[in-house]
């Protein structure tokens, strides 16, 4: 087992604070982000974003907070952020404590009749939190990614559905129609994993990843989290954080040291060099694939993405996975920042 608790912290430029912002306040602005005229809807991870565009279709117009790419833990919304988080009538957080200071921005910024939905405090009783190596029970903040597996992603769509059904009941049969499409495409990205980590030699489902994330897909999928590597910041392990690092993964023969395209890694390479474990630096976890639009920019891409890097970097064949049918009917017209 990976002991070390290590963290990565990513800390945003005052400059990238500043364009981020622009695109914050022009999104607020603007008529062009999605075609609906009712429903203004505001979320902040990209996952979430997608799922609640699933969902919404053309009925609501939906700005994201959190550029993809960014560390969602650490990330401070501009001051920009106000105005849009002002002009909700429904803002969708995560919760599980992932986005605090945005949900504190937007109790400050809400219209009179507006909501904050926090999806995943809604779905997970706490008796079903984990605490684990980047979530230790002792700080108070249980793992909060839920969206990593399939069975909970589906929750949050139900969460959605009802939020915006109670909210725009004159649109109730779309929002409910594009949910059911929503899961059954989930279901099927569900029935594709479980038929492909079959196929991994030894049914070895091991992860070292670069970060905590998928928690709560390993308990629904009998996969074993080894451990998350994530240093504090952007300076490298020490040499003894690398040393033991090193010899945890030879006591565990990890094949696979799975990184991050986001925040890559010179040091976990050369701990891959140094174990013989090969280091795969594409994961991610919030970060969509493809750009806004294209069909793989969504959750069920991002999922589909990881679940073929994971299952044939372990030796699997991924082909089910592979030829699935992602493509859902109504156009993904929510505003991403980049």
């Amino acid at each position: 087992m990976v002991t070390s608790r290590l963290r990565r912290v990513l800390t945003i430029p005052t400059l990238v604070l500043l364009a981020t912002g622009t695109t914050l306040a022009a999104c607020g602005e603007s008529g062009d982000t999605g075609s609906g005229s009712g429903l203004r809807i505001v979320t902040t991870v990209a996952p979430i974003t997608s799922i609640a565009a699933a969902v919404a279709g053309d009925k609501a117009r939906i700005d994201g907070l959190v550029p993809e790419g960014t560390n969602s833990h650490t990330f401070e919304p501009p001051p920009s952020a106000a105005k849009v988080l002002s002009q909700a009538d429904i803002v969708f957080v995560n919760g599980l404590k992932l986005e605090e200071p945005t949900k504190e921005l937007a109790e400050t910024n809400l219209k009179k009749g507006a909501k904050i939905v926090e999806i995943g405090t809604t779905v997970l009783p706490e008796s079903d939190y984990i605490y684990d190596f980047s979530f230790p029970k002792e700080d108070g903040k249980p793992n909060p990614h839920l969206w990593t597996d399939p069975t909970y992603a589906i929750k949050y769509a139900a969460v959605i559905r009802d939020t915006l059904v109670q909210a725009d009941s004159a649109n109730a049969e779309a929002y409910k129609a594009n949910y059911t499409v929503f899961e059954t495409k989930a279901k099927e990205l569900d029935a594709a994993l479980r038929a492909d980590q079959d196929t991994i030699p030894g049914g070895h489902r091991e992860l070292l990843t670069y970060h905590d994330a998928y928690a709560y897909f390993a308990k629904t999928y009998g996969w074993k989290v080894i451990g998350a590597i994530q240093p504090q910041n952007f300076e490298d392990p020490t040499p003894k954080e690398v040393a033991a690092l090193i010899d945890q993964i030879k006591a565990e023969k990890v094949p696979v040291i799975f990184g991050s395209e986001v925040f890559p890694s010179d040091v976990l390479a050369e701990i891959g060099r140094s174990t013989g474990a090969r280091y795969e630096d594409t994961l991610r976890d919030d970060d969509l694939p493809g750009k806004p639009g294209e069909t793989d920019h969504s959750w069920l891409g991002l999922m589909r993405y990881d679940y073929v890097t994971m299952i044939k970097g372990l030796g699997g064949n991924p082909a089910k996975l592979q030829a699935l049918d992602i493509a859902i009917a109504t156009p993904d017209k929510a505003d991403y920042p980049q």
